[in-house]
């Protein structure tokens, strides 16, 4: 998602080209493309609501990592918001996603920009900087350059963290062997719910395995074994922890991996 606000059409076409330069060289490679979206592309008339809340629900939460780019003027209200760029940034950040932000000081006369967008401007880098790393650059040249760097940096943390949950989750096991199919139900079933806990109900020589609106119930010995076997993978590759006895609940990492095998 790119977001910025009117005076800033060089970077975001320098954007749009780092985009598709990444996409010519790694697409094949890493079965991704890398799409640059927007409002004026990816927005449809609507009424009923807030402009921007449409943007917001149309464009916004599809977007898996956010560029925020400034140089004189900070955007239009939005009702809720000082502008809608500020708008998309505070939202997206609340999803977690990653979020770059940079700001130019590319010089111009004061003369020529309005005051008020201007000092709204500045306030609102300080809040950022006060609670983020923010870029800056100076030319054009320069922020080609950072972004381009910066991008492959982002995307390569992403990475990795999508191949830790593969490898934790749906890959092989500390053992060498795939997540059982029964454990990865559970999993899934389990991340359905609000709490994410996984509950044992154990009565003489059956096991119940409830996640959410699942139950997985053991008629035999044999089963009764696969449940406890899918559990114990569950734990031992940290994708749910142990609460007490009865009960297990999911980790950050479990909630991600079952995200995964969804798809």
């Amino acid at each position: 998602m790119t977001a910025a606000p009117g005076d800033v059409t060089i970077e975001l076409q320098i954007i749009r080209d780092i985009l598709a330069e990444w996409n010519a060289v790694n697409a094949t490679l890493r079965k991704t493309v890398l799409l640059p979206i927007g409002w004026k592309t990816h927005s449809s008339p609507a009424m009923g609501e807030r402009a921007q809340a449409f943007i917001n629900r149309q464009v916004l939460k599809d977007a898996d990592i956010l560029v925020g780019v400034f140089w004189t003027r900070l955007g239009t209200a939005t009702g809720a918001y000082p502008s809608g760029t500020v708008e998309e940034i505070e939202e997206h950040i609340k999803t977690g996603k990653p979020t770059m932000l940079y700001f130019s000081s590319v010089p111009v006369s004061l003369e020529s920009v309005d005051r008020g967008q201007y000092d709204a401007l500045v306030a609102f880098r300080e809040k950022c900087k006060a609670h983020g790393l923010c870029g800056s650059y100076g030319e054009a040249v320069e922020f080609r350059e950072q972004f381009r760097n910066q991008l492959q940096l982002k995307l390569n943390q992403a990475n990795s963290l999508t191949a830790e949950v593969q490898y934790r989750a749906n890959l092989p096991s500390p053992g060498g062997m795939p997540l059982s199919k029964l454990a990865q139900k559970i999993l899934k079933a389990a991340s359905e719910g609000g709490t994410g806990h996984i509950r044992q109900i154990s009565n003489g020589l059956t096991l119940e395995i409830h996640a959410f609106r699942e139950a997985f119930k053991s008629k035999t010995g044999e089963e009764r074994a696969e449940l406890e076997a899918a559990i114990s993978e569950l734990e031992t590759n940290d994708l749910a922890n142990r609460v007490n006895k009865n009960i297990l609940k999911l980790t950050s990492l479990g909630y991600k991996a079952a995200e995964l095998l969804k798809e």
